[in-house]
């Protein structure tokens, strides 16, 4: 297990970014269709193909996620992964003809000091190309892909990604991209609110402060008294290797919601646009009941745990008045 969504066999991720534009994609590919669904949570999400992932709507399976920054501009990337699957000879067959199916979601970064400046065309959809040549079974985190501009009201953000489970064998694994209205770490310290969760150090082991203030509490978001609808969201896929149906599908993305509110204060705020994809690689049978209770549980703690590591890793932008990451503000 290497601690990344792509545990799970058949799944890649791949990331593509524009160092001056401060902006990237990042695509979630599978080797074979797999069963979707999605839950949205925020005020302001900006989707692709989403009502597709409706449950009662026909189609069940999908080719790839693709997770972008450029806000509205950055729906585009999914054209730009869709192109790459149709090249592979993949996609839904409709008699002769082949379509890649692609949903995705965007973050909005659009202000935080890179060069947006690109002319007629946003670079999206090549980035959401370069993205799918990427994929593979190992991918950084951090600022990389769609979390290289992601910021969170006082830290950057980041790309994050977690696996894990259960006794009886089945996976899951989470890769979020943090751009929150809001905050990971509790106060203005080095704790993340996803500290219960954490496994191994992998966002610092720092675990919880000794006491919690009411300062710790006080609400810190980004743009302050001021904040915008625009310039959040974070974004998650959570994937399993068990036998799911789309209404399961649904029902664990729902589940895996729980991981925001875990990681991140506040969450789901009208300037947030968080959205949950989730999806199955139907290896493993699991109970319908308990089984996709407890899958569920995992699934919101390795969600959490995905969202702190996004911010962990981060690094930040090289541009005037850029928020600091965690490692430099608060060292190793």
């Amino acid at each position: 297990m290497k601690n990344l969504i792509t545990d799970i066999p058949g799944v890649r991720v791949g990331h593509a970014g524009d160092a001056a534009l401060a902006s990237g994609v990042t695509a979630v590919i599978f080797d074979e269709p797999v069963i979707a669904a999605m839950d949205v949570r925020g005020g302001g999400p900006g989707i692709r193909e989403g009502v597709l992932l409706d449950l009662c709507n026909t189609v069940d399976k999908v080719d790839a996620f693709a997770l972008s920054g450029g806000s509205a501009f950055g729906l585009e990337a999914g054209g730009g992964t869709q192109a790459w699957l149709a090249e592979q000879g993949r996609g839904l067959a409709v008699s002769t003809a082949l379509v890649p199916i692609v949903p995705g979601a965007v973050i909005f970064d659009l202000l935080n000091g890179g060069d947006k400046n690109w002319g007629r065309f946003s670079p999206y959809r090549d980035l959401g190309y370069a993205a799918a040549v990427a994929a593979s079974d190992s991918f950084a985190l951090g600022s990389a892909g769609a979390g290289l501009g992601a910021t969170t009201a006082t830290l950057k953000g980041g790309v994050g990604s977690a696996s894990a489970r259960t006794p009886d064998g089945i996976t899951v694994g989470a890769i979020a991209v943090v751009n929150a209205v809001g905050v990971t770490n509790i106060g203005d310290g080095p704790h993340f609110w996803a500290a219960p969760f954490e496994q191994n150090n992998e966002f610092g082991g720092r675990g919880l402060p000794a006491t919690f203030t009411p300062d710790m509490l006080s609400p810190r978001l980004k743009g302050g008294a001021a904040a915008t609808s625009g310039e959040n969201t974070t974004l998650a896929v959570v994937v399993t290797d068990a036998i799911l149906t789309k209404p399961q599908a649904k029902r664990l993305a729902m589940l895996a919601q729980t991981g925001f509110a875990r990681a991140i204060y506040p969450v789901h705020a009208p300037m947030d646009g968080d959205v949950v994809f989730a999806a199955a690689t139907c290896s493993k049978p699991v109970d319908p009941l308990i089984g996709l209770t407890e899958l569920g549980m995992l699934a919101a703690n390795v969600m959490a745990r995905a969202i702190a590591r996004g911010v962990y890793e981060a690094t930040a932008l090289p541009f005037a008045d850029a928020r600091p990451d965690w490692k430099t503000k608060f060292g190793k």
